[in-house]
């Protein structure tokens, strides 16, 4: 039962569809799938029936973008009750938030010399279903203004870089609650990438059902860190390889993976309220 509950799709900022997750999993021997799209969970609607067919498990998955004093942070929920309305409009909220915040960093943008429509954007990413930084980035490389798309990251649309906007987010706690209020399990998306000592120990008081252990290519000692952490608190431990498909080239579909006792609890858990 091997699955990688970490990817994302055209719903949010990958470059596959749902259904060709589907086949990548198949393709590479995988028995489950959770397709983890930011803040929508419409990739598992599109998924299910065809997933179903290729004998592939998949369960409902969401990564919430969140923050905490100003810190982003990132939720994934797993097998949660997929026609939640209550779940459906906090997503709702959040892309509504995501779609002014890409108008924000385009003014910056514009504002440094490098003017961007948001129709220009879409006209490159025609099959996205929704656009985030990545393809703003994709957007930068074809007019020529930075080299690749770590390039825009790093020199502009990053993280506290000239051009970032951080635009509104959920709290943490809300983010946990949401999940939970939807019957689901709240999990600490991938922690090896958190820096700060005093983020990190308030994190690890919340009441989270687990935590991404497993993630892309760290090496195995740090995996091991987390692991314990989870054992201390009784939380449960994922994987997941993030992968974007095109926009992150790097990262290869089940670079990492969840445990089958891990996968097997989270399917009986969507089933025990489908």
């Amino acid at each position: 039962m091997t699955a990688d509950l970490h990817c994302h799709s055209i719903y949010s900022d990958g470059t596959l569809t749902p259904k060709e997750l589907v086949d990548l999993a198949k393709k590479k021997g995988f028995a489950g799938l959770a397709i983890t799209d930011h803040d929508t969970i419409e990739g598992f609607f599109d998924a299910a029936g065809y997933a179903a067919e290729q004998n592939i498990v998949l369960i409902p998955g969401v990564e919430i973008s969140a923050h905490h004093q100003n810190e982003s942070v990132h939720v994934l929920g797993y097998s949660f009750d997929p026609k939640s309305p209550d779940l459906a409009a906090f997503c709702a909220i959040q892309r509504e938030r995501r779609e002014r915040r890409n108008e924000m960093i385009l003014e910056k943008l514009g504002k440094a010399g490098m003017p961007l429509s948001m129709a220009e954007v879409k006209a490159l990413s025609p099959h996205a279903e929704a656009y985030g930084r990545p393809h703003i980035a994709l957007a930068m490389v074809q007019h020529g203004y930075v080299k690749d798309i770590m390039s825009a990251f790093n020199l502009y649309i990053g993280s506290s870089r000239s051009c970032y906007a951080a635009g509104e987010k959920w709290t943490v706690a809300e983010a946990i609650g949401a999940i939970q209020q939807a019957k689901g399990k709240a999990v600490l998306a991938h922690p090896q990438l958190l820096k700060k000592t005093s983020l990190i120990a308030y994190l690890l008081s919340l009441p989270f059902d687990g935590i991404e252990a497993y993630y892309c290519c760290f090496f195995q000692q740090t995996q091991e860190k987390w692991h314990q952490e989870a054992a201390k608190r009784g939380w449960f431990v994922t994987g997941g390889s993030d992968f974007h498909g095109a926009i992150h080239p790097d990262v290869s579909f089940g670079a990492s993976y969840t445990p089958e006792d891990t996968f097997h609890m989270l399917h009986e858990h969507f089933l025990s309220h489908k």
